[in-house]
């Protein structure tokens, strides 16, 4: 009867190319973020929305084009309600007639086409709350810091959240690189990214820490190898369905959660090798060791010799 053999990977061997890598995307992210920024979208900037009727559903690609083709900037087409009903959002200062200046367009292309309304859209998320989002974020950084310090130890915390730190700054960095633009479904797949990747790293801390328990040796790159080693099955399986799930919204889902899709999808990958190559090998950095999980036998030795 044959022994399976499962393969042991040496992640740990490989830790110093990943914090190379690690550091260069995070150096082209902030570069990014700082000369040539995000392309913020309506939610952000505020624009103009203009609601058509289609006499039978139209081609949402074509009417994006005929918009484009006449310099309207940063065009957003999606159905709404019934899918001969488009919703047309234009990054654009409002005036009174840019509802029938479309109308006119794409009735030029053929298409019985009813204006149903033309507004103004107000940026929904103006300076006030970008302060407070960004001290949101820093307040539940600092509670998962806690939380994890206290589930494990202080020196995982560490690891946690610069694991956290990167999977954002590189997935906004991305985002700023391409300038694809950054709306608040993406802020909500930021948030999304974070529960995920720290739900990937407790896994494997809880994995590091059982092996470190259970060892007789005390290396701890070998220890690492062997925890992440016996994650590695959950790990693919998990990414790998969400990723199948996201791929099939990014194809199918349309344009109003395109870029939600593609935030979630940059997530999951950065996540799973931060999960790995930042938060498990920055413990060797921080020098975890056996002690800082098992009291020394000496000192248990003398805590019970103490007690009456």
């Amino acid at each position: 009867m044959k022994t399976l053999v499962i393969r042991q990977i040496d992640f740990m061997g490989k830790r110093r190319i990943a914090f190379v890598l690690s550091g260069l995307l995070i150096l082209l992210s902030i570069a990014s973020l700082l000369f040539q920024q995000l392309n913020l979208g309506l939610d952000f900037t505020g624009g103009t929305l203009v609601e058509v009727r289609y006499g039978v559903a139209p081609s949402l690609d074509a009417v994006r084009q005929t918009l484009e083709a006449a310099e309207f900037r940063d065009v957003s087409v999606q159905t709404f309600g019934a899918s001969n009903e488009v919703l047309i959002r234009l990054q654009q200062a409002f005036d009174a007639e840019v509802g029938d200046r479309v109308v006119e367009l794409l009735r030029a292309e053929g298409d019985a086409v009813e204006l149903v309304r033309a507004e103004f859209v107000g940026a929904q998320v103006g300076e006030q709350l970008r302060d407070q989002s960004g001290l949101g974020l820093l307040v539940a950084l600092g509670i998962v810091m806690l939380y994890v310090a206290f589930r494990f130890q202080y020196k995982f915390a560490i690891g946690a959240l610069l694991a956290l730190m990167h999977d954002v700054i590189v997935v906004v960095g991305v985002f700023s690189l391409f300038q694809l633009e950054f709306d608040l479904t993406v802020l909500a797949a930021l948030l999304a990214v974070i529960g995920y990747s720290l739900n990937d790293t407790i896994v494997v801390y809880d994995r590091i820490r059982e092996t470190i328990r259970t060892s007789r040796i005390d290396d701890m790159p070998a220890i690492f190898n062997e925890a992440i080693n016996l994650t590695l099955a959950r790990t693919l399986a998990t990414s790998g369905t969400t990723l199948l799930v996201l791929l099939a919204l990014l194809v199918l889902g349309g344009d109003m959660i395109h870029y939600f899709s593609i935030a979630l999808i940059l997530g999951i990958v950065i996540g799973t090798f931060s999960s790995i190559y930042v938060a498990a090998a920055l413990l060797l950095v921080v020098k975890l060791e056996r002690k800082d999980l098992i009291p020394p036998k000496k000192e248990a030795d003398e805590e019970e010799e103490e007690l009456p």
